[in-house]
């Protein structure tokens, strides 16, 4: 048995089989406690720097009759921490941890149900994920959160980048003040020489350049996971196969470009300087930022306004549990977040929706053409964007179990015009139906944000050296 009965107060249109992983978390932790058997689980998610954090479950018991649901249960939950919080080993701790480790290392190795996870974990951490079990939490290691003294740095001469899948964008600043914005069209997604995207990158910080008298820092964003400045795994470079190339050209190219640059310089992720960008704007903190783009970019400023290390990487969470599930084609998952917020998403609802685009026709064009057919009153078009808000809206819920905030900035091409007002209306409504109790208040950045937030946030990461 791996199907339980929830009563979902929306339906989205032109998805109808979708099972909002967060009413699905909801009915197992009610079967749960009224199961005789069942028991906690803690578990523990650290990493090499020393950071870690405690996540605590109540399972049902470990017999034949519930092996499907605790699977479901539990290692989604697990995959969830990975790509939102990110380690390379998890300590289980309770009565059936012992069950639990056989299940998750089964899952999580080469070969096994999640190696392109296992692989994940490899690339950012070099070293492979190990499932860990102790006899009491005590021999967990100390909850600690690292936080990144980067942002709201405003002073001086500034170059602010976000390197997107379809496009670039870049501001100049001289003391916060926006003096150039530029969005320049690219195709860097499945390109395999990594000097397209070095001369890309070039071409836009000496555009943004030449409207400086100097400049003295330089700032910037893209999707995937940077650590100190160099690339673990980013879908920018996804066309660089060898991993050779990748080790060489990829993984230090903003620290070689930084060095001929020569001024401070620091690259995050795109989802965190979102959030960096919402809680600079709104002049609030605890805010989560959401990028509906190429792929699903995610970041968190926390209640202190501290932008942490957690990874963020929301395209990869699981939050639709039915039965086979839309996968995704690079990961290889069912029911991950990137085949419902993002370009690919897009494309996946189009046909439900009844609108057919000639075969071949890429991802960003197919966008374009949504957002036509919405702007000319076209139903099919409010019905993709409909489903999208519906989905985002139970999305939005079950992020609340793993991130404390208030408020949420969503930003991204899929959110571009009147569709992406659609979406906001429709996840607010969920929320407002369905949980009540949840206090988060989605938002859309005003024009000015949108042609300047990420980048001016972005171009605030470093400190000038004095």
């Amino acid at each position: 048995m791996r199907s339980l009965p929830i009563f979902p107060k929306f339906t989205p249109e032109a998805d109808p089989g979708f099972v909002p992983a967060v009413l699905w978390r909801r009915a197992y932790r009610e079967l749960a406690s009224r199961t005789p058997g069942a028991a906690p689980l803690a578990l523990s998610l650290s990493r090499p720097d020393g950071t870690a954090s405690t996540f605590r479950l109540f399972c049902l018991p470990f017999t034949a009759e519930f092996a499907a649901l605790n699977k479901m249960f539990i290692e989604r939950t697990v995959k969830f921490l990975l790509w939102a919080r990110g380690g390379n080993r998890v300590w289980l701790c309770g009565l059936h941890a012992n069950a639990v480790a056989a299940m998750l290392r089964e899952a999580y190795r080469p070969g096994g149900e999640r190696a392109f996870d296992y692989d994940f974990v490899q690339k950012l951490f070099d070293t492979g994920l190990e499932i860990a079990v102790v006899r009491d939490e005590s021999e967990f290691p100390p909850e600690v959160a690292s936080h990144l003294p980067l942002g709201r740095n405003l002073d001086g001469c500034r170059i602010g980048f976000d390197l997107g899948g379809s496009d670039r964008k870049c501001a100049a600043l001289v003391d916060g003040r926006v003096v150039f914005s530029e969005e320049v069209k690219w195709d860097p997604y499945f390109q395999p020489d990594p000097a397209y995207h070095r001369a890309g990158i070039m071409d836009t910080l000496r555009r943004a350049a030449s409207h400086l008298p100097r400049v003295d820092a330089i700032g910037g964003s893209s999707a995937g996971v940077y650590i100190n400045n160099t690339v673990r795994v980013a879908s920018l470079f996804r066309g660089i196969k060898d991993p050779g190339v990748f080790e060489r050209c990829v993984k230090n190219i903003f620290l070689e470009i930084a060095a001929e640059w020569g001024v401070p310089f620091e690259v995050l992720n795109d989802g965190d300087v979102t959030a960096l960008a919402g809680s600079m704007s709104l002049g609030e903190n605890a805010v989560l930022g959401i990028s509906m783009g190429t792929s699903v970019a995610g970041g968190y400023v926390d209640p202190a306004g501290r932008v942490t290390n957690w990874l963020s990487e929301l395209a990869f969470v699981p939050f639709d549990h039915r039965e086979n599930g839309p996968l995704d084609e690079w990961s290889g998952d069912a029911g991950c977040a990137v085949q419902y917020f993002s370009q690919q998403g897009v494309g996946r609802l189009l046909p439900a929706a009844g609108i057919t685009l000639p075969a071949g026709m890429r991802l960003p064009e197919q966008l374009e053409t949504l957002q036509h057919l919405m702007a000319s009153g076209d139903p099919r078009a409010r019905k993709v964007y409909e489903t999208i808000g519906v989905c985002f809206g139970y999305y939005l819920a079950l992020l609340a179990e793993f991130y404390e905030y208030r408020h949420l900035l969503v930003m991204g091409r899929v959110t571009s015009g009147e569709g992406g007002t659609i979406i906001i209306e429709k996840a607010r409504e969920v929320l407002f139906a369905e949980f009540p109790e949840l206090s988060i208040v989605p938002r859309v950045p005003d024009e000015q944000d949108k042609r300047h937030g990420q980048a001016v946030a972005a171009a605030s990461l470093p400190a000038l050296r004095h």
